[in-house]
């Protein structure tokens, strides 16, 4: 029995493809301090199993759930414990995640180490990521796979492509939300939700939590009005910083607002 060892012993004594993967030591910073938490874990995709049963180990307090989209034989894979739960079916299938989500109500881990492709990762995050507990950890894994095209990735247009790398970076600006000076903002149903994104080798640590700090530099996605209340409230001058902040200021913003418009439109990014 491998039970209180370490996440690297575990992981040896199973052969899981974490190890040669070189995941462990980062798992391992995450969860050492929860594993002994009575947890709710996901995992997408089973495969030889072997990832499910170094944690039923590590997590011995905690469910662990695998789903696969191909039939797995638990017997044969030795995954017929009381801690650990099978379930078959697409980690991007809506009805099948429903369901998963109808039994399992919530999780405070998922590790998407499933069919790696673009729509598949980007679907279930959007799937998943609202039911997981705060303080909870959203894992991807394999994220080499976005500098890949046959995957969905994209190893030609590193900055400005839809792949999944850039998915989760563009989850970064969701950390700052408050703080873009853009009036005509639109906000994204990350915002106030996400209070770390970590990238390692490979593997991207998505921290879910609330996020409602408040912007010392602009109001209301606007610095024309934060700069406004600030210098109208210590002077009294409205009408003077009216005329610089509210509309000489504004119409600046709205000219660079027109030119990244026009700049997008030529080199035609959407």
């Amino acid at each position: 029995m491998t039970l209180n060892k370490n996440l690297n012993t575990i992981a040896e004594f199973y052969k899981t493809d974490k190890l040669e993967h070189g995941y462990l030591e980062t798992y391992e910073k995450y969860f050492e301090k929860i594993r002994d938490k009575k947890l709710k874990i996901l995992e997408i995709g089973i495969a030889d199993g072997k990832s499910l049963l170094t944690w039923s180990d590590y997590f011995k307090n905690s469910t662990i759930i695998g789903i696969d989209i191909h039939k797995i034989d638990i017997k044969e894979k030795k995954l017929d414990r009381d801690n650990i739960k099978v379930h078959q079916g697409s980690q991007s299938d809506e009805k099948f995640i429903s369901e998963i989500i109808n039994q399992y109500e919530s999780f405070d881990i998922i590790i998407d180490d499933g069919s790696h492709l673009k729509k598949d990762v980007i679907k279930s995050f959007h799937l998943l990521f609202p039911h997981l507990d705060n303080e909870g950890l959203y894992v991807v894994e394999d994220m080499q796979t976005s500098y890949n095209h046959f995957f969905g990735g994209n190893p030609f247009d590193l900055k400005y492509s839809n792949s999944h790398m850039n998915f989760f970076k563009h989850l970064t600006d969701r950390l700052n939300y408050q703080e873009i000076a853009n009036p005509f903002y639109v906000s994204n149903k990350y915002d106030a939700k996400i209070t770390n994104v970590s990238f390692y080798h490979n593997l991207v640590f998505v921290t879910k939590g609330i996020n409602d700090k408040t912007s010392k530099e602009v109001l209301n996605h606007s610095y024309e009005d934060m700069k406004f209340k600030e210098k109208s409230s210590r002077s009294g001058k409205r009408l003077q910083y009216y005329i610089k902040y509210k509309i000489f200021y504004k119409l600046y913003t709205f000219l660079l607002l027109i030119l990244n418009v026009i700049k997008r439109l030529f080199l035609f990014r959407f």
